[in-house]
């Protein structure tokens, strides 16, 4: 049995079908431009050589794969299709997806996306990211979600400059229906995430979520800033920050690896949360991130809707880049 026939049997079950149908629903745009430009290079060339191998490169350069990524990945590819002693082109599909995968993990086990939810502890996340992208929308939907596992959690407001980020944070805090610290605009941001900490041990929170400034076109201020908020949490929880989540916008593409680079230079980013897969042609950036930075991508974007905030699973992303092709039975 292929890997793409394993991938439809693993997600044709029960509980797996509904993670299945948010990528497949969730990675629309993304599978239409890239299946279709995999359907139309398998069509135009019969057999595997050098020019197919090419105008793939350009395929998955196009998805936003990133150049490394794609030039490790055609390696790959070439190796694995000269093993098998692959001849047809349409053969070549099973080895892409399966390829993708492993990529994606690389030597790591498949958990790399779970939470470092600490047991019977505080479980401390600082939650980064330029303004725009998202983040305070992403927390709220984190908080939601972490909530009905039977998590009690809180956050802490601890963007204090951006006009109307300390409201946002507290209309989402009562969507998900979690307490939400705060102070007044302008306020130190440290001293906010520092009352969080206190609040959340007094009133024996699981985890608390804290929300940062995101004005990059003061790199230098956020930096120190991000970098004092981190000193003051390590202070009062060790071990923390237990996650450093930054928030990534999916339809920026290669400028969303430029943010991160920034990031990671203050914070040690532990994982992304790739916000509006669902908007962009582009989701091939998630192999790109977590190829280049070597960090995993834990959560996606794959709608507006509060359960639309979904754990990042690769093999289900593969799914949905290549779920077209897997329902065309006539080709198996």
């Amino acid at each position: 049995m292929g890997f793409m026939d394993k991938l439809k049997n693993k997600f044709k079950q029960n509980d797996e079908e509904e993670v299945s149908t948010k990528y497949k629903e969730g990675m629309t745009k993304t599978r239409n431009s890239f299946s279709g430009k995999i359907n139309d290079l398998i069509a135009k060339y019969r057999k595997v050589d050098e020019d197919f191998f090419e105008e793939l490169e350009e395929v998955l350069i196009s998805a936003d794969v990133g150049v490394m990524t794609v030039m490790d990945l055609i390696d790959e590819l070439k190796m694995e299709v000269k093993r098998r002693n692959i001849k047809d082109t349409k053969d070549v599909k099973d080895v892409i997806s399966e390829k993708l995968v492993e990529i994606y993990y690389g030597d790591d086990e498949a958990d790399i996306e779970e939470l470092n939810i600490q047991q019977n502890d505080l479980t401390v996340m600082l939650v980064v990211g330029v303004n725009g992208v998202g983040k305070t929308t992403s927390i709220g939907k984190l908080a939601h979600q972490l909530k009905s596992e039977g998590k009690k959690v809180m956050l802490a407001a601890g963007d204090t400059f951006r006009a109307g980020a300390i409201e946002q944070l507290e209309v989402w805090g009562e969507r998900a229906g979690v307490d939400v610290i705060k102070q007044g605009a302008g306020s130190d941001p440290a001293a906010v995430i520092f009352d969080g900490i206190k609040a959340a041990k007094t009133r024996n929170a699981d985890v608390l979520i804290c929300d940062t400034a995101g004005r990059l076109q003061n790199k230098v201020n956020l930096m120190n800033e991000l970098s004092k908020v981190k000193r003051v949490i390590e202070r009062e929880v060790p071990n923390a920050p237990h996650e450093v989540l930054l928030v990534l916008d999916a339809t920026t593409g290669q400028n969303a690896m430029s943010q991160a680079k920034t990031f990671l230079e203050a914070t040690n980013v532990s994982g992304i949360v790739l916000t509006k897969l669902d908007g962009t042609a582009k989701g091939g950036i998630v192999l790109a991130i977590r190829n280049e930075l070597h960090i995993p991508v834990k959560y996606v974007g794959l709608g507006e809707k509060m359960t639309d905030l979904q754990k990042f699973n690769a093999q289900a992303f593969v799914f949905g880049l290549f779920a077209d092709m897997l329902e065309d039975d006539n080709e198996y």
